[in-house]
C-alpha cells in the first residue's frame, strides 16, 4: 500500500518530533583537552529535522520534550521559539545540585586526519523521566497533525522513553497520521541503556533490537543505514560485494528482509557518505518507495562539520514526501539538504528552500552525474 499523508488543510502541525533537547558543545578544530571556548547549538535527533522543516522549508513544526526550569532550559526554549517550532513540554524543577539535567553532546569538528570525537554527560536527564502518560495525544493529535517523528537516540535512552515512543506511535496510528523513525544505532548510548537495565553492556545490539523492532512495526517510514538496519533492526543482508561506500548495492540488498519483517514500511531511505577525510566527503542517498530503489547523484563535499547532516536529509526528504514531490525529486531535496548542513557549523538548517532546489538541480558542489 502506498504511503498516504493526509492535506495540509487546517491542522496546526506539518510534523511533530518527539524526542530529546540538549545541548551541543562544539570547540571547533581544537581538541577538548585543549579548549577554552565553546560554541553552543541546541540540538537533538528528532528536534533538528522539526528545526530544519520549519526554518528551510517553512513547514509547520511542533516538538514534545522534556524541559528543565533552569537558565540552560531557558535558553533551550530561546532557541525551539526562534526556529518555529511550537512547543510541548512536560516541565521539570532542578533541584540546583543534581538535576534533573538537560543533556549536554560534546562534539568536536576534527580536521583533515583527525577524526570528530563525539561523547556524553546525559547524566540525570530530564528527557529519560519521560515516560507513557507525559503527553495527551489525543488532545494534541485532534488539532491536527500529519506527521509524527521519533528516532532511536530517544528510543535507547530509559525504557520509559521506548514506551513512550510505542505509546505515541499508537495513537498516531489511530488518528491516520504517517509515523517516521530514524533508527540512527548509537552503541554508547544503547551500551549504557543496557548498563541501567541491570543487562551486560555487551547485550546493546540485542536490546536495541528488540526495542527498536517493536516500534517499526508501527512506521510508515524509516531512515536508517546499513549498520542501523543489521544493528538496530537486526536485519540481514544479502552477501553484496559494493565497491565503495556509495555503492547502493548493499542497500538495496537489504531490502527484501525489511519488507518480509515489516510490511507496514512503505519508505526506506538513506545518505551514503565516503569519508576520505574529515573535511573531505564523497555524498549521495538511497531510498525504496513503491517497490523501486532510487538513488540521488554523487557529489564531493568540503564539510565544515559533519554533525547534522543525517537529520538535514531527512528533512528535506519529508517535506517533498509532505509536499507531493514525485518520489525522485523527494530524494534529491533530502541529498541537497544534507549535503548544504553540512557546511555550517551547528546542526539545524541556515539555508533557504531556493538555495536546496538549486543544489537539488545540479547547480554545485561539482555534482558527478
Amino acid at each position: 500500500m502506498p504511503l498516504s499523508i493526509s492535506a495540509a488543510g487546517g491542522a496546526a502541525h506539518d510534523f511533530l518530533a518527539l524526542g530529546a533537547l540538549v545541548t551541543r558543545l562544539d570547540p571547533g578544530v581544537i581538541p577538548f583537552s585543549h579548549a577554552g571556548e565553546y560554541s553552543l547549538h541546541v540540538s537533538g535527533g528528532e528536534y533538528n529535522v522539526a528545526a530544519n522543516l520549519s526554518q528551510c522549508f517553512g513547514m509547520k513544526c511542533a516538538i514534545a520534550s522534556a524541559m528543565v526550569n533552569y537558565p540552560i532550559g531557558r535558553r533551550i526554549e530561546l532557541a525551539v521559539q526562534s526556529a518555529g517550532v511550537y512547543p510541548y513540554y512536560k516541565h521539570f524543577e532542578h533541584d540546583g545540585v543534581r538535576g534533573p539535567n538537560m543533556a549536554i553532546v560534546w562534539s568536536d569538528r576534527g580536521q583533515g586526519a583527525r577524526a570528530p570525537v563525539v561523547f556524553y554527560n546525559r547524566a540525570n536527564e530530564a528527557a529519560g523521566r519521560l515516560a507513557p502518560g507525559s503527553f495527551d495525544w489525543d488532545a494534541i493529535f485532534s488539532k491536527g497533525v500529519r506527521w509524527l517523528h521519533s528516532g532511536g537516540i530517544f528510543s535507547a535512552l530509559s525504557v520509559s522513553t521506548a514506551d513512550l515512543v510505542l505509546e505515541a506511535m499508537q495513537a498516531a496510528k489511530r488518528a491516520g497520521i504517517v509515523t517516521s523513525l530514524d533508527l540512527n544505532y548509537r552503541a554508547k548510548l544503547w551500551a549504557a541503556a543496557c548498563a541501567e537495565r541491570g543487562l551486560n553492556p555487551a547485550q546493546a545490539s540485542e536490546e536495541a533490537t528488540k526495542t527498536l523492532r517493536k516500534i517499526a512495526n508501527l512506521v510508515d517510514v524509516l531512515v536508517g543505514n546499513e549498520e542501523d538496519l543489521q544493528k538496530g533492526l537486526g536485519i540481514k543482508g544479502h552477501d553484496v560485494e559494493t565497491k565503495n561506500a556509495l555503492d547502493p548495492s548493499a542497500f538495496a540488498g537489504m531490502i527484501e528482509n525489511v519488507l518480509r519483517d515489516f510490511p507496514n514500511i512503505k519508505v526506506v531511505a538513506t545518505t551514503l557518505r565516503e569519508v576520505h577525510s574529515t573535511n573531505r566527503h564523497s555524498w549521495s542517498a538511497v531510498m525504496w518507495k513503491d517497490g523501486k530503489i532510487y538513488t540521488a547523484p554523487k557529489a564531493e563535499l568540503d564539510v565544515y562539520d559533519r554533525i547534522g547532516g543525517g537529520d538535514g536529509f531527512a528533512a528535506g526528504l519529508f517535506y517533498g514526501l509532505l509536499t507531493g514531490k514525485d518520489t525522485e525529486q523527494a530524494l534529491k531535496l533530502g541529498w541537497a539538504h544534507g549535503a548544504l548542513v553540512t557546511t555550517t557549523p551547528g546542526d539545524v538548517s541556515m539555508f533557504s528552500l531556493d538555495q536546496v532546489e538549486a543544489f537539488a538541480q545540479g547547480g554545485s558542489a561539482r555534482v558527478q552525474r
